[in-house]
């Protein structure tokens, strides 16, 4: 049903338009210009995200993407070769996730061609999702009809059904301590770095367990090696499937800086944010029965899974609408060595094409 000469075309094309996270313009319009130029009704919201409807029969079906890259993203050279896009290694490939986007759209051309029923669509091909979902974030939930949907950006092969995915917490800390000559009177300073580093070497970071993650990832501080150093700035997180070991392992990283600070004398701001929450869904809600079926249909055996990352789903589902995430192929996104099987990418297309087309439920 799909055509995957085309379907690998468009890939390629989306793929050579720079647009890493906030500079999505260019791509945006060009996507845009696609659904308008099939005949769907699109536009960009005010963050810059591409909506864009589908009439058809019975109950909508939300399609979700996003645009954004991360860098090095800029002048992507696609390379085909035994059946394998990858970039020519100095940059990303950019399949996480214009292979999301170009499956939709090449969803949307089979359907026209084949001018069979079909649910209507709603589409949403986000913006700044790499840097915090910002724009899933912004979308107004309200303006959509949809109850349900897929979400084209997962790694793993055919029939990997991503029904859980964590809440995060984010959490910034201001150390402060007091400077001092460090050659002269370092009696007389307190150590922000020192207590950065005790705190940190009293948290559990790292795997947790099977539902739980943690990391301090930045940490500056200081401005010359003869100055005991009176501030240092560090981010981390917390995530898990569990909110209650979630809220435990939260409350233990704001601890050990509290109590690091109060052992030398110094104190610390700490601003802890959710950043998303997570969901789960079950073999019992109708869209992964939905996504099931389609796949079963292929030959495919359903894999559902949990997951320890966060996506534009989160966002989908805290707003009322269950969305699931399956797997198209990306494999080791977010490196020079990213790259995607072309059969995959068939493959998530043949799925969703069964989820929407209403002949083929």
């Amino acid at each position: 049903m799909i055509d995957s000469d085309r379907l690998l075309s468009t890939l390629l094309e989306l793929v050579r338009i720079d647009s890493p996270s906030r500079e999505e313009a260019e791509i945006g319009e060009h996507l845009v210009a696609r659904f308008e130029g099939l005949g769907l009704r699109a536009e960009r919201d005010e963050i810059g995200n591409v909506l864009a409807r589908m009439d058809g029969q019975g109950e909508p079906i939300l399609l979700a993407a996003h645009m954004d890259n991360v860098m090095p993203c800029r002048g992507v050279k696609p390379v085909v070769e035994d059946g394998i896009v990858r970039s020519d290694g100095t940059t990303i490939l950019g399949g996480d996730d214009k292979a999301g986007v170009a499956i939709i759209i090449e969803v949307v051309r089979t359907l026209l061609e084949r001018k069979s029923p079909h649910r209507p669509l709603e589409i949403v091909i986000t913006v700044q999702e790499e840097i915090g979902l910002f724009g899933a974030k912004a979308l107004d939930m309200g303006a959509l009809r949809s109850k349900m949907g897929i979400s084209l950006d997962a790694g793993g092969g055919p029939g990997s059904v991503i029904v859980s995915a964590p809440s995060q917490d984010s959490m910034a800390a201001v150390v402060l301590g007091k400077a001092s000559h460090a050659g002269a009177q370092p009696e007389d300073g307190i150590s922000a770095i020192v207590i950065a580093a005790e705190a940190i070497s009293h948290m559990h970071l790292g795997r947790i367990d099977e539902e739980t993650t943690a990391n301090i990832g930045t940490i500056s501080g200081g401005t010359a090696t003869n100055i005991i150093p009176d501030r240092v700035e560090m981010e981390g997180e917390a995530r898990s499937r569990s909110e209650e070991k979630l809220a435990a392992q939260t409350a233990s990283m704001v601890e050990a800086l509290r109590e690091a600070a109060s052992r030398h004398g110094g104190s610390v701001e700490i601003d802890v944010d959710r950043t998303y929450d997570g969901y789960v869904l079950t073999e019992d809600d109708a869209i992964v029965r939905l996504i099931a079926g389609a796949m079963r249909s292929r030959d495919m055996e359903p894999a559902l899974t949990a997951t320890g990352g966060g996506s534009d789903a989160n966002i989908f589902n805290a707003g009322g609408v269950q969305v699931v995430n399956i797997g198209i192929g990306m494999t080791q996104v977010h490196t020079t060595d990213e790259h995607i099987a072309i059969a995959d990418v068939i493959a998530a297309a043949e799925v969703v094409l069964g989820c929407v087309a209403l002949s083929d439920e």
